[in-house]
């Protein structure tokens, strides 16, 4: 079977762009820490509104204490394939944040962690693994075993592995694992306000 087209870019960008993508077939190899900090590390310089930081990670590696415990948070859909990554994430925004020293609500507590979600993600893949995020978890559980604190939100869990080769895909997996295309720029991109509302 030959190998479907590469995803091609519409505008000179780096690579790495088109590259990311979210695989569910993984060989199985567990993440060492020290490579899972380093994909941290990528998020910790993300930009926060006043600095907040409002992200909080909460890993389990493959097989440690945690594991069981974060694979059964996930829908079952999500637990057949990520029971093949080497590493789960939880990614937790704080909706407090310190200006001077006052705590107040932060508007952009959510979009803070998505800044830092795509430098982890990037970063995953300098480092040769893939990270899939996805919103497929049980959402009443999984603050109470998680033990979030107050006005803090679970954004994403995350999955990172090593991508199955290619040439390693069962006829199954092979659709699915085709990374998938974007809507052009000029769908969601406008110069000026939006179009004013008929009536």
């Amino acid at each position: 079977m030959s190998l479907p087209p590469p995803r091609r870019a519409d505008h000179d960008i780096d690579p790495v762009f088109v590259k990311r993508h979210s695989p569910r077939a993984f060989t199985g190899e567990a993440v060492p820490e020290s490579e899972l900090m380093r994909m941290i590390e990528a998020a910790r310089w993300s930009p926060s509104a006043y600095n907040s930081q409002p992200w909080r990670f909460l890993y389990a590696l493959r097989d440690d204490a945690h594991w069981e415990t974060f694979l059964g948070l996930l829908v079952p859909g999500n637990q057949k394939w990520v029971s093949g990554t080497g590493a789960i994430l939880f990614l937790v925004s704080n909706g407090l944040m310190k200006v001077g020293d006052e705590l107040k609500p932060s508007y952009s507590h959510s979009f803070d962690a998505g800044t830092a979600s795509l430098a982890f993600q990037l970063q995953a893949i300098h480092q040769g693994w893939h990270a899939h995020g996805m919103v497929g978890f049980d959402h009443v559980r999984a603050p109470e075993v998680l033990r979030l604190p107050e006005n803090h939100r679970i954004e994403a869990a995350f999955a990172v592995g090593r991508k199955t080769p290619e040439a390693e895909l069962t006829e199954e997996q092979r659709p699915r694992e085709t990374p998938n295309g974007r809507r052009p720029i000029t769908d969601f991109t406008l110069a000026g306000p939006f179009p004013q509302q008929a009536g």
